[in-house]
């Protein structure tokens, strides 16, 4: 059987005092001697007593946890380390606090809507942060319909909604001009979805850059970040007219299949084809060629994102906080573009 929660009264009948003074002990209120409030602290340490979360909610209005709703679909997330490397970030700046983290995953932007009005309604989060934010976005309105707190993690395009954001357009531009120095003139750029913010950014950030640098067979396509969408799209732009001699990927995943589409297709990585990912999970290190990748910092992003909603739900002003740049990382992927 299930030991039973020690309560007040447990403690009470151990110490021989009421209940009202132990209250007063618990809350270090005064009522009590000094005497008794140790012995009685002693006690309630002795029978493994700790406040209830739920009484505390009641008297402060605060649910000591924070909400985070992942709308994709279960087998991308099951295989993607950048929410593994974000939710690390998350739990180390919530660690020896008092607030948890509320996770769930959902299928379709309906469910997430409704996640955020049923925590909010039944008192369960203090805030959420928001990932993968779109155009025109109906999560920001309905933070601001419930005047949930909400801090976004992405780019700074909602004045007036706090957010963590990372600057991948230098990323994106420092990608190019190495790939360039390395004499590669045909790149594609596999990207994620285009509703996406962050890919739109990245995609607008490409083109520039490709047409600053004279790359006129440069060209961006995309996929949905699984390993089976970026295979088919490899398959197809290396089968397909003149193809690349470099592939940039929007996570690690898509850039691990590519790296065994090419091995099917009898392509050497790097000496007919160059391979970079995003990211840069151990995924990179792990497989051979290791792969070059971009380096972003998830974790802090995470870590800072926790500590900004916090203090919006204290009452702080809202903030646009930018985490450190991302940098390339490169490895055994990319070489020198193929003469012939």
């Amino acid at each position: 059987m299930r030991a039973k929660r020690p309560t007040i009264s447990d403690i009470a009948k151990a110490a021989g005092v009421s209940t009202g003074a132990v209250s007063y002990a618990l809350n270090n209120r005064p009522g009590v001697s000094e005497p008794t409030r140790r012995r009685i602290m002693d006690i309630a340490d002795r029978l493994g007593w700790v406040p209830s979360s739920a009484a505390r909610s009641l008297s402060d209005g605060r649910a000591n946890a924070i909400g985070l709703v992942v709308d994709r679909p279960a087998r991308v997330i099951g295989v993607e380390p950048y929410f593994m490397q974000l939710i690390s970030g998350i739990q180390g700046a919530l660690a020896g606090g008092p607030t948890a983290l509320l996770l769930q995953v959902t299928d379709n932007s309906a469910a997430e809507l409704a996640a955020y009005r049923r925590w909010w309604g039944e008192r369960r989060v203090d805030g959420v942060l928001l990932v993968d934010l779109v155009e025109n976005d109906p999560r920001v309105e309905l933070v601001r319909e419930l005047h949930l707190p909400a801090v976004v993690l992405g780019e700074p395009v909602v004045p007036d909604v706090p957010c963590v954001w990372t600057d991948d357009e230098v990323a994106v531009v420092e990608v190019l001009e190495y790939l360039v120095a390395l004499g590669h003139r045909r790149i594609v750029r596999v990207a994620g979805p285009t509703r996406f913010v962050h890919t739109q950014a990245r995609s607008r950030a490409f083109t520039t850059a490709a047409a600053r640098l004279g790359l006129g067979e440069a060209r961006v396509v995309h996929a949905d970040y699984s390993d089976e969408a970026a295979a088919r799209v490899t398959r197809r732009v290396l089968t397909g007219g003149t193809p690349p001699t470099a592939l940039v990927f929007d996570n690690d995943v898509m850039a691990v299949s590519a790296l065994g589409v090419a091995h099917e297709l009898n392509l050497p990585v790097p000496d007919r084809l160059s391979l970079v990912a995003w990211d840069d999970s151990a995924l990179c290190r792990l497989v051979r060629p290791a792969l070059s990748a971009v380096r972003r910092p998830i974790a802090e992003r995470g870590a800072a994102a926790v500590r900004l909603l916090l203090d919006v739900v204290a009452g702080g002003a809202p903030d646009q906080v930018k985490t450190s740049d991302p940098e390339l990382v490169p490895r055994s992927s990319t070489g020198r573009a193929p003469t012939t």
